[in-house]
Order: structure tokens, then sequence, then C-alpha cells
């Protein structure tokens, strides 16, 4: 099994397997660089969705 790393949106730390509460927790990523950049993932989605929703 690989390993999978978790963005904690609570603590701001990047976890190697699930090691808190889902409720906390973004991911499964692959590599703990890509769980960094979780939260500006986040922020380029709503954007992007607040975007398509003003062209509605």
């Amino acid at each position: 099994m690989t390993t999978q790393y978790w963005y904690n949106v609570r603590t701001g730390e990047v976890e190697q397997g699930a090691q808190s509460s889902w409720k906390h927790l973004l991911g499964p990523y692959d590599s703990h660089a890509e769980a960094s950049q979780a939260m500006k993932k986040v922020q380029a989605n709503n954007e992007r969705w607040e975007g398509e929703d003003a062209e509605d």
C-alpha cells in the first residue's frame, strides 16, 4: 500500500497517514508537497466556482 498524506485544516500540518479526525482532514494526496498545497487548491477551486456561478 502506498503512503498517503493528508492536510489537517485545524492545525495546518501535513500528516502521513490519517492521524486526526476525518472532519479536520483534506486528502488523500500522493505526496507531502501536494498535501501542503491543499488550501491553495481549495481556494483556487472556490474562485473558479464563484466565477462559474457569476456567469449563470
